[in-house]
């Protein structure tokens, strides 16, 4: 190479020097400065439509609305597929764009489903409300606080919330804030049809005086010549009281309002979706950060304010903190640090023991130059310490440490030789820094799949290849400037050629025999090596795939789904039920229940359940994480055997994109009635398996409707429509608005409907009066039948079939990809033998799974094309090339060796770990073979050439292999990194055991290179 840069960083010492500082000094500021956080942000790439037709029947909101915008959104771009549910009124789609959309992409996506849906909406019914658009679906509220009230009205806890609220936003770093669990206030006014009927009062006169008395309308001003003055008109409602004294003049009467109907101001019933703590009614208030903020400023910026407004605190109003996510990453990145630590201690132990102490000091410098210039590119590239970046920091470490290690020890050898500090470190340069140069983009190129992968996963994992390839090539640079000047500094000025005794010879002389021995039985060596690979591949295939282990965090979700007929109330009461379990375990530090919707997103990978009267998810946390699991199981059976009309499901935290259910099946046709006979029969085909459990549907049973049947010629003869009758049931058992009443920040709606004796059972329905004018009422009896019946409360659609979704847990420790496995024959078999038009598809973790690997496997081809042509610049021989390449796959037998006796699945991060191992074991081979050329080309015979070069890259094998094994080891342990740290394990010490005794087996039968004789 023309330029040398040792030579030149010694040559300026100086400058060199600076640039040292410049990175210490940096490096340390920048990592002080990286924003915290738990996990690598990824982009939910989901988007709700939802659209309100009130009134309508759930198939004239699917035919009329909900097909109408799936049509049109099919043409959107990049789009994945469509997935909607419809209800009697509602209609909810959501847009899931293709994975491989570029984040970048997805905002501008957005901005057309709004365009495309609004050019049709004018084709929608009249009456439609929306469509309403939600495409924040990912924001992440990770810090939650809770609020009950002792002595204190609903009223005056939310007012003391909203100004909590207000509080908060002032602070710089806070993005959104939403309420959760809110009960919005309701005047209700009372009214018997049968005594509105008596008096002669319509339920129209009664809206018209409301309405009038309470309207907002300009009275003019008065313009005085020298001054404006305003005119104001009173009798706008401010209060209860203000309702209540409204007279209504009937005839050549007046009635108070308050006479003639019960008038109560309380919240809405029935309830909407309530929050509740530790058994608790509550108010919860969820923040998010804004982007680009600091967790961990955030969450001090908080506590602080917290603090100051605790001074006003009213007593009887409780705060508690439900989420804190800025605590929560604190404890992350510590636990981190720590292990990075850790594995900078191991890494240093094994320089010193192996090095010595001096030449281990020079790389036990160039490890914290590294880290910290690699800080100050993860500043500038946007890449915060978090739970991806902070791993591949760990991974890194054990890489990095490779070309200080070659670059010293090379150094040394030469020294021993005679030859100067200067001589040595430029001869180092010259002799390994291309050599190094090809290992490290090479280890670099096999992290390639993980950076580029177009999916949630990959763009999860992203950090991992941008970190690892930060720290890799700045490790280079630091060899080939820094630790070379360290070298010169630190070395002795004379070193003396190792003795030929002690422990470390004898243990290279007992190499140098086994080398020999395998070189001479060169075919034995290979077939033996490729009976190791046959069995490697027939254990990879008893591995168990998992998509993402779960979280190490204490909470669990408990989802507890009631029979989708049954109300609020019902779920308000399984919810109390479930309560009094949770307040009598030990084992439950606190818990939070969202009744009637699920938790709000409260860390990232969260799986957002959608508001649902039967549903309710609580968010128990366990007093530690060891006693989570316990505690997930024995919930889940108590409750399933106390409630046994319900689905009660208890998981701890995802890790990754969410999933939900693990085993998913879903059947799709054009009869939503023959879908639901196919997927009876489905659900009892899984249930043949032992390993499946809770089997449940997305949608299934039917709720009970009542048709009122209208006889239009009496109606008309009285002069009654069927808008008027519907209007006049809506007003009775739902209630219809009339006006609101402003009330400071609060617009409350005033509400007018029938008393409770006559809205609560359906008995009464036939006698309920129906107004005809003045002192005239008919019973409803007279004019219509009433039936009843049954029909489907909710359908769910995918790409505009309706689709019921077959869903199941299952037993510990067994994983989905190999019940799916073990069920596909069953599964095949069942959909041949469907109708036309109706097919079963896999979801779930396996479907998730496959959107992740396929991912990696699009980047793979361009990841061996840039390995090969690095390889081939450095190698420039086909044969020399296709040497090295034969022990990149043979890591397997390592992998395959670690997983499967400790039970570890392999993963979806487990296989980015074997990707990369390809990159770390290309990167031993090549230097190895390079320098079995470099000694044929200083003229030695190829044997003795194979033998020299393999002994001589023993100790710098052997080290860097240690380094990055050992370097595993303070990660292993996290459910995480573990299945990736024992595959690099695993697959790293079999490598290197095949690197320095298959590698040389393989080139002298490959060249033909005869054994000397004796």
């Amino acid at each position: 190479m023309g330029l040398n840069l040792s030579d030149w960083a010694l040559r300026h010492r100086s400058l060199t020097i600076y640039l040292m500082l410049v990175c210490a000094v940096a490096g340390t500021l920048a990592f002080l400065e990286l924003g915290r956080d738990e996990d690598p942000p990824f982009t939910i790439k989901v988007m709700v439509v939802k659209t309100l037709w009130p009134g309508a029947t759930i198939d004239e909101t699917v035919n009329q609305v909900t097909d109408r915008i799936e049509k049109k959104l099919e043409e959107t771009p990049s789009l994945d597929y469509l997935r909607s549910y419809t209800t009697a009124g509602e209609s909810v789609v959501f847009v899931t764009l293709k994975d491989t959309t570029p984040p970048g992409q997805v905002a501008d996506l957005w901005y057309q489903v709004r365009k495309k849906t609004g050019d049709i909406a004018h084709t929608l019914p009249q009456g439609v409300q929306g469509p309403f658009f939600d495409d924040e679906f990912g924001d992440t509220f990770g810090v939650i606080y809770a609020f009950t009230a002792d002595g204190f009205s609903y009223r005056e806890l939310r007012d003391y919330v909203e100004g909590v609220r207000a509080e908060l936003l002032r602070l710089p770093d806070v993005g959104k804030i939403t309420l959760i669990g809110v009960q919005d206030e309701r005047v209700t006014l009372s009214f018997s049809t049968r005594r509105l009927a008596n008096l002669g009062v319509s339920r129209d006169q009664i809206l018209a005086a409301l309405q009038s008395q309470n309207a907002v309308v300009p009275a003019g001003v008065i313009d005085t010549g020298g001054e404006k003055v305003l005119v104001r008109v009173s009798g706008g409602f401010a209060s209860q009281g203000d309702v209540a004294d409204l007279n209504l003049r009937v005839g050549d009467r007046f009635l108070r309002l308050a006479d003639v109907a019960e008038i109560e101001r309380g919240t809405v019933d029935p309830p909407s979706p309530s929050y509740r703590v530790n058994g608790k009614p509550a108010i919860g208030l969820a923040l998010s950060m804004a982007k680009g903020g600091n967790n961990l400023a955030l969450g001090e910026a908080i506590r602080q304010r917290m603090a100051a407004l605790e001074r006003d605190r009213p007593v009887g109003i409780e705060v508690i903190q439900v989420a804190n996510q800025p605590e929560v990453v604190r404890a992350s990145v510590d636990g981190f640090v720590k292990s990075l630590i850790e594995a900078v201690a191991i890494v240093l132990v094994v320089s010193f023991l192996s090095l010595g102490l001096r030449a281990g000091t020079v790389v036990a410098l160039s490890i914290p130059l590294v880290l910290l210039a690699s800080f100050v590119l993860m500043k500038m590239t946007g890449i915060d310490l978090q739970r991806v970046s902070l791993g591949a920091l760990i991974i890194a470490l054990g890489l990095l440490v490779d070309d200080a290690m070659i670059t010293v020890e090379m150094m040394v050898r030469k020294r021993e030789e005679g030859l100067s500090a200067h001589e040595s470190a430029t001869f180092a340069y010259t002799s390994t820094a291309f050599p190094m140069l090809t290992g490290t983009l090479v280890t670099v190129i096999g992290f390639l799949p993980v950076g580029f992968a177009q999916s949630s996963s990959g763009e999860y994992c992203f950090s991992l290849f941008a970190v690892v390839a930060i720290a890799l090539l700045i490790s280079w640079l630091v060899a080939v400037l820094f630790s070379p000047l360290i070298g010169v500094a630190l070395l002795p000025k004379r070193m003396a050629p190792p003795p030929e005794s002690g422990l470390t010879f004898r243990l290279g002389r007992a190499f140098r025999a086994v080398l020999e021995l395998c070189l001479r039985h060169r075919w034995l060596v290979i077939a033996a090596t490729a009976g190791l690979f046959v069995l490697a591949l027939v254990g990879a295939k008893h591995l168990q795939q998992q998509f993402f282990p779960p979280s190490e965090r204490p909470e669990i979700l408990l989802d507890l789904s009631l029979p989708h007929s049954a109300s609020i109330k019902a779920t308000g009461r399984a919810v109390e039920r479930i309560e009094r379990r949770l307040a009598a375990d030990p084992d439950v530090a606190r818990y939070a229940i969202n009744v009637g919707s699920g938790a709000v997103r409260f860390y990232l990978p969260l799986d957002i359940q959608l508001d649902h009267d039967y549903f309710a998810e609580a968010v128990v946390v366990a007093k530690d994480v060891a006693g989570r699991d316990a505690l997930a199981t024995r919930l889940q059976r108590e409750l399933s055997e106390e409630m046994p009309e319900a689905v009660i499901r208890a998981t701890p935290l995802e890790l990754g994109p969410p999933v939900g259910w693990p085993l998913k099946y879903r059947v799709s046709g054009p009869d939503p009635q023959q879908v639901r006979r196919i997927a009876y029969d489905l659900a009892a085909l899984i249930g043949q398996d032992e390993s499946t459990r809770l089997i449940n549907f997305d949608w299934n049973e039917p709720i009970k409707t009542v048709r009122v049947a209208i006889d239009q010629d009496k109606a008309r003869l009285l002069g009654l429509t069927s808008q008027d009758l519907a209007q006049a049931l809506d007003a009775a058992f739902s209630g219809t608005t009339l006006t609101v009443l402003r009330d400071s920040i609060y617009l409350i709606p005033v509400q007018a409907r029938a008393p409770a004796g006559e809205r609560a059972d359906l008995d009464t329905l036939r006698g309920l009066q129906i107004s005809l004018g003045p002192n005239r009422s008919v019973p409803l009896g007279e004019l219509a039948r009433i039936e009843t019946g049954f029909e489907q409360p909710i359908l769910w659609r995918r790409q505009r079939l309706p689709t019921l979704t077959v869903q199941a847990d299952l037993t510990g420790g067994i994983q989905a990809a190999t019940v799916v496995k073990r069920l596909a024959p069953k599964i095949e078999a069942f959909a041949a033998g469907l109708p036309a038009g109706y097919h079963v598809a896999t979801g779930g973790t396996v479907e998730e799974s496959a959107k992740g690997q396929r991912s990696i496997g699009v980047v793979m081809p361009v990841m061996l094309l840039l390995m090969l042509t690095v390889l081939m610049v450095q190698l420039q021989s086909f044969q020399r090339l296709a040497l090295v390449l034969s022990v990149a796959p043979l890591g397997l037998i390592g992998v395959v060796a670690a997983l499967l006796p400790t039970g570890t699945p392999m993963g979806f991060v487990a296989m980015l770990g074997c990707v990369a191992l390809i990159g770390m074991i290309v990167r031993n081979s090549v230097i190895l073979v390079d320098q079995i050329e470099r000694n044929v080309a200083d003229g030695m015979e190829r044997w003795e050439a194979v033998i020299e070069a393999t002994c001589h890259r023993l100790r710098p094998i052997l080290l860097t292999a240690a380094a990055a094994i050992l370097g595993m080891i303070p990660i292993a342990s996290e459910s995480f990194w573990g299945p990736m740290a024992y595959a690099i394990i695993g697959g790293l010490m079999v490598a290197t055991v095949l690197t320095l005794l298959f590698l040389p087996a393989a080139y002298v039968a490959w060249f033909r290179v005869p054994a000397p004789k004796g």
